[in-house]
């Protein structure tokens, strides 16, 4: 009885001892052929704070770990295409594909391969359905939502005919696909006028009738389903929009708000992160906005980082002495410094010639100059080009016809002036008063029509 006893004892241990830890990593690794770039940009879908390089040697050879707790939806960016993965902890994907033929080289083999083939499948599947569409958002209301679920059905039945696909994985795999038929649904309003150029255009009454009861608050959903976490966002943007109108307040104060009024603290946390980690620097209404995102969130990690933008910005708070900018190149010829434009009002557009938003605006800051340009009121632009980009922020200058005071920064983002200003995306806009104090530190943009409405209260 004890020799049984030992051997029992024995073999537990062996046992014990062989069982492999839980791993909260996977690997991918793989092979491009005819490769373009040095490197692969991956970044998750789910957990918008997550973007990470993967380098690829000389063969076209990469191999890197992911650190993932739980799981996760990438995106892999090779320089000219999307591809997308599934990974969870433990798996290990190989992926190989020739850049120049991409949709016809993809494989992906190893641990997780056969869900990784699959949602390739299923958006190879989706191309070839749109194929003999011009545009889907063009079709009317009754043949998008025809097509949409035609996709749907093809993307289920392709899930089920899918071999050696965990089950827990094709639970949700099919409220995802469902999930995503909804999204494009949800964006259909606002596609279908762009495309048609019929900014007017609003979905009939009912269209949207199947998200109607949907729970925002389920964390799996979130956490497994790019469509659902947009259809979320999307929620909470349109309430914000609601809320605003009718307590009077910003509407990124209210979207914040709307976070709030959500029960699962997961979910608010990645909202919180993706939204305010950069929204606090361009927000008006700093201490409303900062006490939304303290209120709701518990991640200590970026609420460190909230708190240290907040301190940061309180520095350049209205009636605050601006910080000041000397001796940047003026592309009139010579220098200027904050200090030789005292006496008017500034309005300063901070850009550069490489940022789609800031060339956008300026269209709309032209027109705001001319009715301006007798009034008390200076319009200066800093340009962040680098210096060895200089000739083609000259050269934008001028095929733009750009007015004002145009100005390239001394060192791009490491500026003092932009440091001090706590920049961290642009286009940023600043009025300053004629002793050179902060009227506001996140002005209006030209596009907005806020803007002249603040500059008819100042009776320039």
């Amino acid at each position: 009885m004890k020799i049984l006893l030992y051997t029992f004892v024995i073999v537990f241990i062996v046992a014990s001892c062989t069982t492999e830890p839980q791993k909260d990593y996977a690997i991918i690794k793989g092979t491009i052929t005819n490769k373009k770039m040095d490197s692969l940009q991956l970044s998750s879908l789910i957990r918008p704070f997550f973007r990470k390089k993967i380098g690829v040697d000389s063969e076209g050879v990469f191999m890197d770990t992911i650190k993932i707790e739980e799981l996760d939806n990438f995106m892999i960016y090779d320089g000219g295409h999307l591809l997308y993965m599934y990974l969870e902890p433990g798996h290990d994907v190989t992926l190989t594909f020739d850049h120049k033929n991409i949709y016809e080289t993809v494989n992906f083999t190893g641990k997780g391969a056969e869900i990784n083939n699959y949602m390739f499948s299923k958006r190879k599947k989706e191309r070839e359905m749109l194929e003999d569409t011009d545009n889907v958002y063009k079709l009317n209301e009754s043949d998008f939502k025809l097509k949409q679920n035609e996709i749907q059905l093809a993307s289920l039945e392709l899930l089920e005919n899918t071999k050696n696909l965990p089950s827990s994985y094709k639970e949700k795999e099919k409220r995802n696909i469902k999930y995503t038929y909804l999204r494009k649904l949800s964006n259909y309003e606002s596609n279908h006028a762009y495309y048609t150029k019929t900014p007017d255009f609003k979905a009939t009454e009912g269209f949207l009738k199947e998200l109607d009861g949907l729970d925002y608050n389920n964390r799996e959903d979130f956490m497994f389903s790019p469509s659902f976490n947009s259809l979320v966002s999307s929620h909470c943007e349109k309430e914000a929009k609601k809320i605003a109108e009718t307590e009077g307040i910003e509407k990124d104060v209210a979207l914040l708000k709307v976070y709030n009024t959500l029960t699962d603290q997961s979910i608010k946390n990645i909202l919180f992160r993706k939204k305010a980690e950069y929204g606090i620097t361009y927000t008006s209404s700093l201490d409303a906005y900062y006490a939304e995102v303290v209120k709701g969130c518990t991640d200590k990690e970026f609420l460190n980082g909230v708190n240290e933008s907040y301190m940061a910005l309180k520095k350049v708070a209205a009636g605050s002495p601006s910080p000041k900018f000397m001796d940047y190149e003026n592309y009139n010829g010579g220098t200027t410094s904050l200090d030789d434009l005292k006496g008017k009002y500034i309005y300063i557009d901070v850009w550069a010639t490489w940022c789609g938003p800031c060339k956008a605006e300026i269209p709309h800051l032209k027109k705001v100059e001319s009715l301006y340009h007798d009034k008390n009121i200076e319009f200066v632009s800093i340009s962040l080009d680098v210096t060895k980009h200089r000739d083609k922020w000259k050269k934008m200058v001028a095929d733009k016809e750009l007015g004002g005071i145009q100005l390239l920064a001394d060192n791009a983002f490491k500026s003092q002036f932009i440091q001090d200003y706590y920049i961290k995306g642009i286009p940023r806009f600043i009025l300053l008063d004629p002793e050179g104090n902060i009227v506001t530190a996140n002005a209006p943009r030209p596009s907005e029509d806020q803007l002249k409405a603040l500059l008819e209260s100042l009776n320039l």
